[in-house]
């Protein structure tokens, strides 16, 4: 498949947790098509387990016959694609449906997972991309059918092991952690922008004038591609962007000034108006939660 691959990853994917070259995800899929893959195993799913210790992976834009489930137990992952962008903290997992495009990349440290679900499967699952929070039950499943083997006995323990965790796959909860994104390409040109230096305090007057539109179009534009206005489209890139930084140890105090806010306060109020609660303490839920 399509990766770009920086420093050194393992992918746990057999009997006993034996640890394989990421070329053995690769293996698992045969080219359908130009960006599009599927399974070589015929099973209902099939989990991966994958841990990198430096660097960093990006995928190209690609879709898979089989729906995908990401989950991450520690770092985080960012995926772009039905024009948005999500990012996966750890403790949150990612429902991709089959034969959506999207793109992969994370950055080290970091220890995930992914199960690939035969389309038949899950019926009746999100047809759309989103972020999900699973139980400890399915999060325990998923740890164990990652080492199992690929061709399990579809007769066996594993199989039945499958079963259930499917029916605690329909019981997650969908979090808030989507980003809409433009495809215009003066409005992508502020989304590189921002992102690239989101402490930049300037006024939606200046960014228009940047991208060589009015005012009134820039907001007009903004709202019909993402349904959200410039304040609140910007606000919602700031919480993606602090739980990115949060994942990987980021202080409250540098994200803040990271993000251009003048007090950690302000930052902490705008944080718990947006998720409900603190930063502190949302990240203190995650790294709490048993892996």
């Amino acid at each position: 498949m399509g990766w770009t691959i920086r420093g050194d990853v393992q992918v746990t994917s057999e009997a006993g947790g034996a640890a394989a070259s990421f070329a053995s995800l690769a293996s698992r899929f045969v080219l359908e098509a130009r960006g599009r893959w599927k399974t070589a195993v015929s099973r209902p799913a099939n989990a991966i387990g994958l841990s990198m210790a430096s660097g960093g992976i990006e995928s190209e834009p690609h879709a898979h016959r089989e729906s995908q489930l990401v989950y991450m137990v520690r770092g985080e992952m960012i995926c772009e694609a039905s024009s948005a962008l999500w990012i996966v903290p750890p403790q949150s997992a990612l429902w991709i449906p089959g034969s959506v495009t999207h793109r992969l990349r994370a950055r080290a440290p970091l220890e995930g997972y992914s199960v690939f679900l035969d389309p038949g499967a899950a019926p009746n699952l999100p047809r759309d991309c989103c972020a999900v929070s699973v139980t400890p039950l399915f999060r325990e499943l998923l740890l164990r059918l990652a080492t199992r083997p690929a061709l399990y006995d579809l007769e066996g323990p594993d199989a039945r092991l499958v079963s259930v965790l499917l029916d605690e796959l329909a019981t997650v909860s969908i979090e808030d952690h989507r980003l809409p994104m433009p495809t215009d390409p003066r409005l992508r040109r502020l989304v590189d922008a921002m992102t690239a230096d989101p402490a930049i305090g300037v006024t939606t007057r200046t960014w228009a004038r940047r991208i060589g539109v009015s005012e009134r179009t820039l907001n007009r534009l903004l709202v019909e591609e993402t349904g959200l206005s410039f304040g609140r489209w910007r606000q919602r890139l700031h919480i993606l962007l602090a739980i990115q930084k949060l994942s990987r140890g980021a202080t409250v105090q540098s994200v803040a000034l990271y993000l251009g806010y003048e007090s950690s306060s302000s930052f902490v109020t705008m944080f718990r108006k947006a998720l409900g609660t603190s930063p502190a303490r949302y990240m203190a839920g995650r790294l709490a939660a048993p892996a």
